[in-house]
């Protein structure tokens, strides 16, 4: 029996039987039962959209202060021959190509499922924060190179132009760190908040690589804080971009247990034993859940299927749920994973 549903989900395709055609039948189907949640951001209001412009609007602006300082650290950098300079202007070039990413990508986000992508287009800021990080790590090898080419043959740097070059990166970075940090958590925000930080961070560098080679003359200070930038870069990128490349292989949530939501579903009254469980995240923001629940009695099914989906939305806060009633000895030609249900020791898990 289908799960009964209070409307139609904004975000999914409905196929309805005109009221006139000839035969047909207003019973529901008794396969499985299918649940879209609503949400806060999946009212009937829509009240996302206008979010949505003003995220749009952020970004827009964003780019335009990066690439037009990314220009002036470029030309700065080569003619004061500072590596902290170059780096960070290549930082803020990488920065404005994934504002461009960003902005396209928040441009698909909002476009409503076709018949051709039914979940709809919200995986695109996923795969914009994937991008991000992969230039973010291109852009972290290359400064590692130069760094080390700086050190083995030092390059005279001009301190003062440095200095003041710094000081105006600050200040442009600052500005478009706290536009983006008020976009929202999307992760697409994120990233592209991730790479304003690291300019942050390279503009400290550069300034202090500026006082130290004005005051003293020690140009090594300067390819050895753009490696200590690189680094610290590198560690937020690498957790980014192990996350979207989670999300793009449809792993489970890190903040959820296959277990524990096995388990769980396997404990419900009248549930002997649950397979083909997976849990998968749709979007940045919501997780999908199917599964084969393993019934005693199949006409427990209508009230087994309302008390999963209850479960299942307040304790793990999955409201994609797709659940498939079945009956002893799941199909022996796939592999599957059985979740038993909790007899006073652990289940075992095995494959099938």
């Amino acid at each position: 029996m289908e799960a009964r549903n209070d409307g139609p989900d904004p975000d999914t395709l409905m196929y309805t039987t005109p009221p006139d055609e000839p035969g047909r039948d207003d019973r529901r189907a008794p396969g499985h039962g299918h649940r879209h949640g609503h949400g806060p951001a999946h009212d009937h209001g829509h009240p996302e959209r206008p979010a949505a412009s003003g995220v749009l609007r952020t970004f827009a602006i964003a780019l335009a202060l990066t690439a037009a300082f990314g220009v002036v650290e470029a030309i700065a950098g080569w003619l004061a021959g500072s590596l902290a300079l170059i780096s960070d202007a290549g930082h803020m070039a990488t920065d404005a190509a994934g504002l461009v990413v960003a902005l396209i990508a928040q441009v698909v986000t909002r476009r409503p499922p076709s018949r051709r992508a039914s979940y709809g287009y919200a995986r695109a800021e996923v795969l914009a924060a994937f991008i991000n990080a992969l230039a973010m790590l291109a852009l972290v090898v290359w400064i590692a190179v130069e760094a080390v080419a700086r050190l083995l043959v030092p390059t005279p740097v001009a301190g003062q132009l440095v200095m003041a070059v710094a000081v105006g990166g600050l200040a442009v970075n600052g500005v478009v760190a706290w536009l983006l940090s008020r976009a929202g958590g999307s992760m697409n925000a994120r990233g592209a908040l991730l790479h304003v930080l690291g300019d942050l961070l390279g503009s400290v560098a550069a300034l202090v690589a500026g006082a130290v080679i004005h005051f003293t003359g020690w140009t090594p200070v300067d390819p050895l804080l753009s490696v200590l930038v690189a680094l610290l870069i590198l560690r937020s990128t690498w957790a980014l971009l192990r996350e979207s490349t989670g999300v793009l292989m449809e792993r489970v949530p890190a903040h959820l247990s296959y277990d524990r939501i096995g388990r769980a579903l396997a404990a419900l009254p009248g549930v002997t034993g649950v397979h083909d469980l997976h849990v998968w995240t749709m979007s940045a923001q919501r997780v999908a859940l199917s599964a084969h629940l393993v019934l005693a009695d199949g006409d427990a099914w209508p009230p087994t299927l309302a008390a999963a989906q209850r479960m299942l939305a307040r304790d793990f806060a999955i409201d994609h749920v797709t659940l498939q009633p079945s009956w002893p000895a799941p199909p022996s030609d796939r592999r599957v994973i059985p979740v038993a249900p909790v007899t006073g020791t652990e289940p075992q898990r095995r494959l099938h």
